[in-house]
C-alpha cells in the first residue's frame, strides 16, 4: 500500500492490487475511510468521516492531484 501522502490526521494512499481501476486514492483516519477518484475528486464511498472532514480531504485531493496522480501512474504503469 504506497502512502502518497500525510496530512494531519490522514494517510492518503492505494492499494497495489487495483489497477484496473482509474486512478484514486484511499484515505484512513483511525477507523474511518474514504475512496476518491483524482480524476474529478469526487467520493467513491466513505464511511466514518464527517462532512467538514470530507470536504477537507477532498480539497487536499485537489491541492495533491497531480502529485497523486503521477504516482498511481509510476506505480501501475
Amino acid at each position: 500500500m504506497p502512502t502518497v501522502l500525510r496530512s494531519g490526521p490522514y494517510r492518503f494512499y492505494f492499494y497495489s492490487h487495483e489497477p484496473n481501476e482509474p486512478p484514486h486514492v484511499h484515505v484512513d483516519r483511525g477507523d474511518a475511510t474514504i475512496k476518491i477518484w483524482l480524476g474529478d475528486c469526487t467520493v467513491a464511498r466513505s464511511h466514518g468521516f464527517r462532512a467538514h472532514e470530507i470536504n477537507a480531504i477532498i480539497a487536499t485531493t485537489r491541492e495533491n492531484r497531480d502529485r497523486m496522480t503521477e504516482a498511481w501512474h509510476e506505480f501501475f504503469d
